[in-house]
């Protein structure tokens, strides 16, 4: 959630929000409830984070310890947040065939050995940046599975079921 956005007119909400987001990326700082009342636990989020980053510990946010909440709140989202979403970019009807070469295969071989660890039906490919015989015969097996034509080569369709299916594979392998 980033605060400057959804809070616009609600800065104690804003500092909250912030405040919450680092304590979720370090331990040693106490989280706070948004709820827009600058009471206790807001304080005593101000002045662990004042005295842990040099500020003069006053529980107040002035100026300087809004700054310092701001700059610190930016790279804690990052690591707190989800993570940037990477794409595939084929071109419309663009099929990547057997025994093609792509960049774009190195990520599919990636997405592939983890639905093959998570959902065993699918042979692990491997891992050449060419839509090898391994490679095809795991997107077959996928296609199959997910009732789509079963080609062994890759288009969008295909990707766009392999990037539905990979969260929950990725949930399925840490069970």
């Amino acid at each position: 959630m980033k605060p400057m956005e959804s809070f616009i007119g609600q800065p104690v909400r804003s500092l909250q929000t912030m405040l919450r987001v680092i304590a979720e990326s370090d331990d040693l700082q106490p989280s706070v409830v948004p709820d827009g009342i600058y009471g206790r636990q807001t304080m005593t989020a101000v002045s662990t984070f004042q005295r842990r980053h040099g500020i003069p510990v006053t529980g107040v946010t002035d100026q300087n310890t809004w700054e310092q909440i701001v700059a610190v709140f930016g790279p804690a989202l990052i690591e707190v947040g989800p993570a940037e979403p990477l794409e595939l970019i084929l071109e419309p009807r663009q099929v990547i065939r057997s025994g093609q070469s792509d960049p774009a295969v190195y990520l599919v071989q990636a997405v592939l050995a983890t639905l093959s660890k998570a959902y065993r039906s699918i042979p692990a490919p491997s891992m050449s940046g060419t839509l090898d015989i391994p490679t095809a015969d795991a997107l077959s097996q996928f296609q199959a599975m997910n009732a789509l034509p079963v080609t062994g080569n890759l288009d969008r369709q295909t990707w766009r079921q392999m990037a539905l299916q990979y969260p929950m594979a990725l949930i399925q392998m840490r069970k």
